[in-house]
């Protein structure tokens, strides 16, 4: 039980701290954290619940299937099958997504591509990348609306202990060895996107309204 309510509040917190940024309106975006190996059981989010708040409802004990351990009239988040694909195709233990503006548009502008890379970049470093001029790849997939089907295209990605695919329109799912793990690199991703677009939107000023 003790390793239940660790768990508990080490997501909460983190919940907490992308609430501050915002990145939870409209009661979008899930979290989710691992409790134990075997049998595999996992924490996440309830399903239509306003993150900015802390409540005794906001997570769920989920099995090896995505489903609720306990019986509840609460439910599961939608996306529970994403990070269920997580951990068991990896040793993540803390997966979070979120919607945010900057990460939707650089999706639609980068998603016909079907990735996006990022050259150059102190940040990059987040991601365990010292390489002088060291790049990073997220891919985009689709946003389809049957989960299964989305699952299917967003598992092929998930191959390594850290990582992050890109959905388009939709949002970015990250995951992490550690919750800490997890959300330095989701803000280093949504820093990479947020200078991405500002750069974008300078460009298209620069020949007319700076001079240089």
């Amino acid at each position: 039980m003790s390793t239940f309510i660790q768990k508990w509040n080490e997501l909460s917190e983190v919940k907490a701290e992308l609430a501050q940024r915002d990145w939870f309106m409209g009661t979008s975006g899930n979290l989710s954290i691992k409790v134990s190996d075997d049998p595999l059981r996992f924490l996440v989010s309830s399903s239509g619940k306003d993150k900015r708040k802390r409540t005794v409802e906001d997570f769920l004990l989920v099995d090896e299937h995505g489903k609720a351990i306990e019986t509840s009239t609460l439910k599961p988040s939608a996306e529970t099958l994403l990070h269920l694909e997580v951990y068991q195709h990896t040793n993540a233990g803390c997966s979070l997504h979120v919607h945010t503006v900057d990460n939707n548009v650089i999706s639609e502008l980068y998603g016909d591509r079907g990735k996006i890379t990022f050259k150059g970049q102190e940040i990059i470093k987040a991601f365990g990348i010292w390489d002088e001029d060291g790049e990073i790849t997220i891919p985009i997939i689709e946003n389809y609306a049957d989960i299964p089907k989305l699952a299917l295209a967003f598992t092929s990605y998930v191959n390594k202990d850290n990582g992050a695919v890109l959905i388009r329109n939709h949002g970015i799912t990250v995951w992490g060895k550690t919750a800490f793990e997890a959300k330095k690199q989701l803000e280093a991703w949504e820093f990479l996107f947020s200078y991405q677009l500002k750069l974008l939107s300078l460009q298209n000023l620069l020949p007319t309204k700076i001079s240089i």
